[in-house]
């Protein structure tokens, strides 16, 4: 991981404070911050996402999490021991309290993990796990169906619910810990968890503000934000204009096109990372029949130039890709390299009856990822010289979700991040042959399907011998790269800048949500 840091000088604005009433914006220190998007839901088990995780890191705490070298560290779980080969005993920090006042115990846990074993999203990564038992207040111990090497890995993502807050039912009768995609839940605007912030004030799609829980149980925490507000700002040059006026103190992400422009400015500092997330398009064999022939997958591969995405729209921010896992993971082959052959594509198109080409429709998010429609416009441009008319609709995130799960395009663009931090995570979720009861292929927008990887990953996913696990893995990318199962385009790296006077640089890592409850605002 490469750490890059202009330090420079700052101003503190007052433009996006004015909700903040003046007594506490002189006695508080409030970070103001702005994302392209805020959480779509306060329910942080009804989308596995990037402002999802962001969220649970500020108002929840996970029982383990990774340090920025991607090692773990106890949060809620001060210690834990293998008893077998399928049983893991977990320890709990005593005394922690929910915003509710609710003390957590090993019940939490135990509930919080049966209810991500039913929410669509997460569902497929926890399948492992057999069961979790409440032998104490502080002691939960953990039953895998089989061997398996990820289980501290999902631990990561497990932030105990207060199950005492989700219990019961809502004026209108539905259960408080009702899961609702793209709804109104109980969970989806109520929220009580054991992390540094409570949510006082979510005007979706407008504003967020957190106040620092005074009860947090991390006493050596260095943080001294006692305030967050969150103002999402989907507009690039709006958002790098609002840090540079001094209107907000920390912002994400920092587009390639500016990147220059704020590490010049004498006033903010950036801190840049490389990135693991891919950045892929999917096609819909089940929408398209011209994509069940792995020759028109192939060809599509080779029309898009992905070097050229990488230098020219992302500004040499970004590593063109062919295939999911990045360099370090364990099924990164590194022989695959972007296979761009024009007159290859063409010929495979003849090969395949279609050298006239066919119309597709494409959607891709216009505020979600880098450049994201610039980068579905370009591949529309690039699959048209293989005469492939594109039909492209682009959407802002929140509406771009609800599309994507209804698979309403032939071709989709979407952006993974391995959230085991594991391989084998990218084929569960995103080439698995879709299983709605096992939640197998949750993202597979392009219904892809080969069930010999499926049975490949399964094994890979109970082999403990670390090195044999790597192999297969391997295989599994080799085979999504000869079927091209995907059309992958670049792992996107990662860009944040502030206010010289918060020193984000301790608390950002490659997982891309920042552990803001240790963040430190220095006096100017």
């Amino acid at each position: 991981m490469t750490l890059k840091k202009t330090l420079l000088a700052s101003v503190i604005g007052a433009a996006m404070t004015t909700a903040v009433l003046p007594s506490m914006a002189s006695a508080e220190t409030t970070l103001r911050m702005a994302y392209d998007a805020d959480p779509v839901s306060l329910d942080i088990h009804e989308q596995l996402s990037g402002g999802i995780l962001q969220l649970s890191h500020m108002t929840f705490d996970p029982l383990v999490r990774w340090t920025s070298d991607l090692e773990f560290e106890p949060r809620l779980a001060t210690d834990w021991e293998q008893v077998d080969d399928t049983t893991m005993r977990m320890t709990l920090r005593e005394g922690v309290e929910f915003h509710s006042g609710n003390t957590l115990t090993a019940e939490d846990v135990a509930w919080t993990v049966e209810r991500l074993k039913r929410s669509p999203d997460f569902k497929a990564i926890f399948e492992p796990i057999e069961s979790v038992t409440a032998i104490d207040d502080t002691t939960v111990e953990f039953t895998t169906r089989d061997p398996y090497p990820l289980l501290l890995n999902l631990a990561t993502y497990i932030f105990p619910l207060d199950s005492a807050f989700y219990s019961g039912t809502d004026e209108d009768g539905d259960p408080k810990d009702k899961i609702v995609k793209n709804g109104n839940s109980f969970a989806s605007a109520n929220l009580s968890g054991t992390g540094p912030f409570t949510v006082v004030e979510h005007q979706k799609g407008n504003r967020m503000e957190f106040d620092r829980f005074d009860d947090y149980w991390d006493e050596d925490s260095p943080g001294n934000v006692d305030r967050i507000v969150l103002t999402p700002i989907s507009e690039n040059a709006t958002r790098v204009a609002a840090l540079l006026s001094g209107d907000v103190d920390f912002i994400a992400p920092v587009p390639p096109n500016d990147l220059d422009r704020v590490r010049e400015d004498e006033d903010v500092q950036l801190v840049t990372m490389s990135g693991t997330r891919i950045i892929f398009f999917h096609m819909n064999q089940e929408r398209v029949e011209a994509f069940q022939d792995p020759r028109v997958r192939q060809a599509f591969a080779y029309a898009v130039n992905q070097e050229g995405i990488a230098d020219r729209l992302m500004k040499g921010f970004a590593t063109p890709a062919a295939q999911f896992s990045p360099e370090g993971y364990a099924g990164h082959v590194a022989d695959l390299e972007p296979r761009y052959d024009l007159e290859k594509a063409k010929q495979l198109m003849e090969e395949a009856g279609y050298a006239d080409g066919f119309e597709i429709s494409m959607m891709a998010p216009n505020n979600r990822y880098v450049n994201d429609a610039k980068i579905a416009q370009a591949v529309a441009a690039m699959l048209a010289r293989i005469n492939v008319t594109v039909d492209l609709k682009t959407l802002p995130k929140a509406q771009y979700w609800g599309e994507y799960d209804d698979r309403a395009a032939d071709m989709m663009l979407i952006g993974w991040h391995a959230d085991t931090e594991d391989s084998a995570n990218f084929h569960e979720y995103l080439t698995a042959c879709p299983d709605a009861d096992s939640g197998a292929g949750q993202y597979n927008a392009g219904n892809y399907c080969n069930p010999e990887l499926d049975k490949l990953v399964a094994e890979a996913n109970l082999e403990v011998d670390l090195e044999k696990r790597a192999e297969m893995l391997q295989q599994v990318e080799q085979t999504l790269h000869d079927e091209a199962a995907v059309v992958p385009l670049h792992w996107q790296d990662l860009a944040w800048a502030s206010a010289a006077n918060v020193d984000i640089e301790p608390i950002l890592n490659v997982m891309n949500f920042p552990y803001l409850g240790d963040l430190v605002i220095e006096d100017e």
